[in-house]
């Protein structure tokens, strides 16, 4: 009894553990599997896009270090070749300058005006840039040269330079309101001369044979041998034109700069070509004009569509034209700025 009962259990209890740790060396065969499945998917999967994705971006990535080196070597040529206009960027606008003489004949249609201006004249050089709506005038003057400015137009000049302020009054002035007073800079050194309102600046180049029709709020400098005078041009012209009964009359020989409000577009007209532009858009002129109303269909027309008068210009001559109407600009500020404000009146006051 005590050998049937002692020899079971213990046979039983060995005969049955082994088993079991025997059955856990299967993990080999699961194992081996997963050497058969990951391993292919991995180089077939992964080694190939490595190659062909990855390889050709550093080729693209070269080119572009290079084009932005060549692009900031390109503008650093204008700031050194100031006073004397010479590179590729005075080449673009040796056309530009000399259409401000005189439209040629054979020239018609709209010029668009450079991003830079650059040139000379008897006693100094000038740069305008930072067009075309913070537009800015960079003049230098050799030793006792001189150039007249529009009273508060200096932005900042040299030490070396003189300012001299004078006064010149004219019934013609005090009638029309124009400006009665105008400073006068004298070098050697640099003067810089912007307009109150954000506008574009144009010189107009002036040989002694050409006569310019600009308007008083228009000027912004001259240089020495420009002449200006007040002059009428006519009670239907005065009423109509948007410029008021005196504009300026420009002669002599040297170069004028214009100023505006927005951007300025030069019109070339060829002979006996017609061209018509709003009064309110008029910045300079050295050709023929008359005043008509280009509405047609009676009052009511001419109210709705808010273009009843025009200037009809004809050619041979030249037109710079403002992309902003001073009236219809300081009428959009005014609809805009709240009544009631201790801050409106600075700004209604400028229109």
């Amino acid at each position: 009894m005590s050998g049937f009962q002692g020899s079971p259990p213990p046979a039983p209890q060995g005969g049955y553990y082994p088993p079991p740790p025997e059955k856990g060396n299967y993990p080999p065969p699961s194992g081996a599997p997963p050497q058969q499945s990951y391993a292919p998917p991995g180089q077939q999967q992964f080694s190939p896009p490595p190659n062909q994705s990855f390889a050709p971006p550093p080729t693209q990535f070269s080119p572009p270090p290079q084009d932005s080196r060549g692009s900031q070597q390109y503008f650093s040529p204008p700031p050194q070749n100031f006073a004397p206009p010479s590179g590729p960027p005075p080449q673009q606008q040796q056309p530009v300058q000399q259409g401000f003489q005189g439209a040629p004949p054979q020239a018609g249609g709209s010029s668009a005006i450079s991003q830079e201006l650059v040139g000379q004249f008897n006693g100094g050089s000038y740069r305008i840039d930072h067009r075309d709506s913070n537009t800015i005038l960079t003049i230098n003057l050799a030793h006792g040269c001189p150039i007249t400015a529009k009273p508060g137009a200096m932005v900042a000049m040299a030490a070396t330079v003189t300012l001299k302020g004078s006064v010149k009054v004219s019934l013609k002035k005090l009638i029309s309101g124009g400006e009665l007073a105008h400073s006068t800079y004298t070098g050697p050194g640099e003067v810089i001369l912007a307009p109150a309102s954000l506008g574009d600046i144009v010189p107009i180049r002036l040989d002694g044979n050409q006569q310019w029709t600009m308007g008083k709020d228009a000027f912004l400098a001259n240089t020495q041998g420009v002449i200006r005078d007040y002059k009428s041009q006519g009670l239907g012209s005065a009423m109509f034109s948007g410029e008021g009964l005196f504009v300026y009359k420009i002669t002599g020989q040297g170069v004028l700069f214009v100023t505006s409000l927005g951007a300025i577009i030069q019109k070339n007209l060829a002979p006996n070509e017609q061209y018509i532009v709003d009064n309110g858009h008029l910045v300079a002129w050295n050709c023929k004009y008359v005043i008509e109303r280009i509405a047609s269909g009676g009052i009511i027309s001419a109210l709705s569509s808010n273009e009843g008068l025009v200037c009809r210009f004809t050619g041979p001559g030249t037109v710079f034209i403002q992309t902003r109407n001073p009236g219809e600009f300081g009428a959009w500020i005014r609809s805009h700025v709240p009544t009631g404000g201790g801050g409106g009146s600075s700004i209604l006051s400028a229109f």
